[in-house]
C-alpha cells in the first residue's frame, strides 16, 4: 500500500524524542511536515534532520505555522541520543514494528551490494490542516530537500 497526494494520511500515535507523543490527531487544524529516514546518526540521516533543523524557523514563520517530525525504526535510546548530539528540537518519533512505514509505503524492499532486505525508503509528507497529503516526496536526495518541502509548505 502506498499513499499519495490527495490521499487521507493515515493515523498515527508515536513516542518522540524529549518525553513527547506525536500523533495524526495531535497535528489536527494545522498543517506538517512527516518524513521518514531510516537511521538516527547516520551520514543522510544526519544531513537531513539537521537541514529541516536549520529550517525550522522558517516553516515556523510560515502562516499557522508547519511542525516537522522525523519518523525512523529506531528505539527511543538511540534516537533521544541523536536529537541530544545535533540539537535537534523538533520530534523524532520512532516506529520499531514499522507500522506507520507500512501505512504510509516507505516500509520497502532495497538492494545493497546485491542483497535485498526491507528498510525505510526515505521520503517525506506535506499534510495539510484537513490531514490529507498534500505533497509526497519518495526516494529523497537529501541535498536541498528541506528547502523544498518548505516551498511546497508555503503554497499550501
Amino acid at each position: 500500500m502506498s499513499v499519495d497526494a490527495g490521499d487521507t494520511a493515515p493515523d498515527f500515535t508515536m513516542a518522540a524524542s524529549g518525553g513527547r507523543t506525536v500523533s495524526l490527531g495531535g497535528q489536527k487544524g494545522k498543517p506538517f511536515v512527516l518524513y521518514f529516514y531510516p537511521k538516527a546518526d547516520t551520514p543522510g540521516c544526519t544531513k537531513e534532520a539537521c537541514g529541516f533543523e536549520e529550517s525550522l524557523p522558517q516553516f515556523k514563520g510560515i502562516p499557522g505555522g508547519i511542525d516537522v517530525i522525523g519518523v525512523s525504526p529506531d528505539a527511543m535510546p538511540p534516537i533521544e541520543k541523536f536529537a541530544k548530539k545535533y540539537n535537534l528540537t523538533f520530534p523524532l518519533a520512532s516506529d520499531p514494528d514499522n507500522a506507520v512505514a507500512t501505512a504510509y509505503g516507505v516500509w520497502a524492499e532495497k538492494s545493497m551490494y546485491g542483497k535485498k532486505y526491507m528498510g525505510i525508503e526515505r521520503s517525506t509528507f506535506l499534510i495539510d490542516k484537513s490531514g490529507k497529503i498534500a505533497k509526497a516526496w519518495r526516494k529523497v536526495k537529501v541535498d536541498g530537500h528541506a528547502a523544498e518541502v518548505m516551498a511546497a509548505a508555503a503554497s499550501l
